[in-house]
């Protein structure tokens, strides 16, 4: 199984939030932290906004900062909220269905229990846990600027 490219962007914006400890970041400084198109990320957290995760802050001292504590963002919630699907086949989408074998395939169940077994992996973890380990990731957010007024 992979995740899209939106929802590793989503991930990383909210991993560099957490490690904001509360202070505002702006798309340009996520986009130069982790060198990826600015564009991209403006979508990103749009849908991030609405899905209550962040909040941006328009003006002068604008940006984003996380909209709850890490420790309620449930990182199986964000993956859901930023894929598409979780077809990892044809014949997980009835409308799309064409497999001859759908009806006798005994490959199917398996797949379906190792879909709910990835997403319910993921609803163990918070934003909070991904952020604290392991200790490498501590030093790769170093370089992140935390801005005081």
């Amino acid at each position: 199984m992979r995740l899209t490219q939106y929802t590793d962007y989503s991930l990383r914006v909210l991993l560099y939030l957490a490690h904001k400890n509360g202070e505002s970041a702006t798309i340009t400084e996520l986009a130069d932290f982790y060198k990826i198109s600015r564009n991209h990320l403006v979508k990103v957290v749009h849908n991030l906004g609405l899905n209550g995760y962040i909040q941006t802050l328009r003006g002068k001292h604008g940006g984003m900062r996380l909209a709850r504590t890490p420790e309620s963002i449930v990182i199986g919630d964000v993956v859901r909220s930023t894929e598409p699907d979780f077809d990892l086949l044809e014949c997980f989408n009835p409308v799309d269905d064409k497999c001859v074998i759908t009806n006798t395939c005994s490959l199917k169940p398996a797949l379906f229990i190792a879909r709910r077994a990835f997403l319910d992996t993921l609803d163990q973890y918070t934003l909070a846990d991904a952020a604290k380990r392991p200790a490498a990731s501590a030093s790769a957010f170093k370089s992140i600027p935390i801005v005081s007024d």
